[in-house]
């Protein structure tokens, strides 16, 4: 397996070469003129057909004969419904009351009474956090030699 892997290694960068060298190649050629198109083929007119006018007024339609509507058959009177009579609904009870009338409730406890002046907590100082080294962080990328295009021959 390691051989296979060292395999295609090898062939990657023979590959990477050979683009290389392919690339040169092709920046070594002589510029050509380039050849000129051909005329666009023109475009040709269709007839116009003759169409006939619009007219302006709408023609009046046929008045259909209609029969007239049958009549509706009379519904039947219903018959009278008795009234029915309820019976009267009971009275409420009252509920009782839970403090008997004349009766006094106990006085609330009282809240114990507060200090006059609240001491204030002195904390220690925070420790000193030692700082962060600067390091340069490089802003341009290194250039890979078989990557990059060869030099413009003058």
């Amino acid at each position: 397996m390691a051989t296979f892997k060292c395999l295609v290694l090898s062939l990657f960068i023979a590959l990477s070469f050979l683009g290389g060298e392919a690339a040169r190649n092709l920046l070594q050629l002589p510029n050509l003129p380039k050849p000129p198109l051909p005329p666009l083929p023109s475009i040709p007119s269709l007839p116009q057909p003759a169409l006939p006018a619009l007219p302006t007024t709408q023609p009046s339609l046929p008045k259909p004969n209609l029969p007239p509507l049958p009549s509706l058959p009379t519904m039947p009177a219903l018959p009278a419904v008795p009234k029915a009579t309820l019976p009267p609904l009971p009275s409420m009870p009252t509920l009782p009351t839970v403090v008997p009338k004349g009766a006094t409730l106990p006085p609330l406890p009282s809240m114990p009474p507060l200090p006059p002046v609240v001491p204030k907590a002195t904390l220690p100082p925070l420790p000193s956090m030692p700082s962060i080294p600067n390091i340069p962080i490089p802003t341009t990328i290194p250039s890979i030699p078989f990557l990059s295009p060869p030099p413009a021959g003058n």
